[in-house]
């Protein structure tokens, strides 16, 4: 296409929007409301998975040694540990050092047990992937100089299938307002090219392509997408930054975090913008086919 046939078609298409001011508004406002709850719940769904992975990545196994092991039997376990396929570290933690971490969380009261301290040492074992965290506690359980391999069973599987549950019920939801979008601003553009069909008649009659008719349509939905797009950015751009102010402090001395203001928000702004062009020019491509057959 030539750079004067298009900028005839952006011409056309700033020109429509003006001509056609309520149905532009009607169009960029379905834009505007269905990409703003898509917004809010995206930022949403993002932290939701975010806190999810800090949640999956403090997750690990304390592997109790027998006592009365010998150094070089703990170092010859320690070694075994690692090779297991899926640990991603392996930090060995003396029994002193384990009776100093439960003076620290309980009080001063257990100092008593500093005279004959009746803790295991431990091996402190993170897997690659959280979910074979069960699988590698069982391949240590069997080791020999383990006492026992601890990990929260029953705690661990019920935080894996709520996390799963609630990352399929997220994309679901995402997924299907995305869908609704579009079809509300399909059936919006509708409106919009059915009030100037004669015009597609004409156009079509005195020997315009198919393409040539489209093109406008496909700019005026490219420019009904961007300008639906301005609130959604402005007031998910906002909203996070306050609710990140309010929460961020709150979780300063926590392992699980908010995602960061930037570059999280510019990310989520560029996706706000890509699905308004897209759902926008999508709509006007669907909504145009059925009056191009004259």
């Amino acid at each position: 296409m030539k750079a004067r046939t298009i900028g005839r078609h952006l011409k056309e298409s700033l020109k429509s929007l003006g001509r056609n001011g309520w149905m532009t508004f009607a169009s960029a406002s379905a834009v505007t409301v269905t990409l703003l709850l898509v917004g809010f719940f995206v930022v949403l769904m993002l932290n939701m998975n975010k806190v999810a992975s800090d949640l999956e990545r403090d997750v690990e196994i304390r592997v109790l040694i027998e006592l009365g092991t010998e150094q070089a039997q703990m170092e010859q376990l320690g070694e075994e540990i690692k090779s297991i396929s899926g640990v991603e570290s392996v930090e060995f933690s003396s029994k002193d050092q384990e009776l100093r971490n439960l003076v620290e969380d309980l009080g001063d009261d257990f100092r008593l047990f500093e005279q004959q301290n009746p803790l295991y040492d431990v091996y402190v074992v993170k897997a690659v992937d959280p979910r074979q965290t069960g699988a590698i506690a069982t391949k240590i359980d069997a080791l020999d100089y383990t006492n026992e391999a601890v990990y929260g069973e029953a705690k661990i599987e019920k935080l894996f299938s709520f996390l799963e549950m609630s990352r399929n019920v997220g994309l679901i939801i995402i997924i299907g307002l995305l869908f609704t979008a579009m079809f509300l601003i399909s059936n919006t553009i509708k409106i919009t090219i059915f009030a100037r069909r004669k015009e597609i008649e004409i156009m079509k009659l005195v020997g315009a392509t198919n393409w040539f008719v489209r093109w406008p349509f496909i700019f005026e939905g490219l420019w009904l997408g961007i300008l639906g797009s301005i609130v959604p950015i402005t007031l998910v751009s906002t909203g996070y930054y306050y609710a990140y102010e309010f929460i961020s402090p709150k979780l300063q001395n926590h392992f699980v975090q908010i995602l960061e203001y930037t570059p999280f928000i510019y990310q989520v702004n560029f996706l706000i913008l890509l699905m308004g062009c897209l759902i926008g020019v999508w709509g006007s491509f669907m909504s145009v086919r059925k009056f191009l057959k004259v």
